[in-house]
């Protein structure tokens, strides 16, 4: 992805709002419908895929920082882009619960 921690963890987020989005669309129109086979099935491909995705947006640059031999870069680069992405969280969180989202 890129090198930079913060493009790192709002790339993340912005994935996490897409497919927030997108599964809200088009369960819309399932709301009264029973679940069928195919529910759980769904469910995991998009487990599937979001882990996927995840683990290049956090994992991919360190990684190769760490194959360079720059261990002390992919480990800064890694916790900073967790430590920015659980920020985000918490201000999520704290959005959601004061009622202002």
């Amino acid at each position: 992805m890129s090198r930079n921690p913060i493009v790192n963890a709002l790339s993340a987020s912005a994935y996490i709002i897409l497919v927030v989005s997108v599964m809200t669309f088009v369960t819309q129109s399932l709301k009264n419908k029973p679940d069928t086979f195919f529910a759980p099935i769904t469910v995991l491909f998009v487990l599937t895929l979001s882990v996927t995705v995840m683990a290049y947006l956090f994992f991919y640059q360190p990684l190769q920082l760490f194959i360079e031999g720059k261990k002390k870069e992919a480990v800064s680069l890694f916790t900073k882009t967790i430590g920015i992405f659980a920020a985000l969280t918490i201000v999520v969180l704290i959005l959601l619960f004061s009622g202002l989202i």
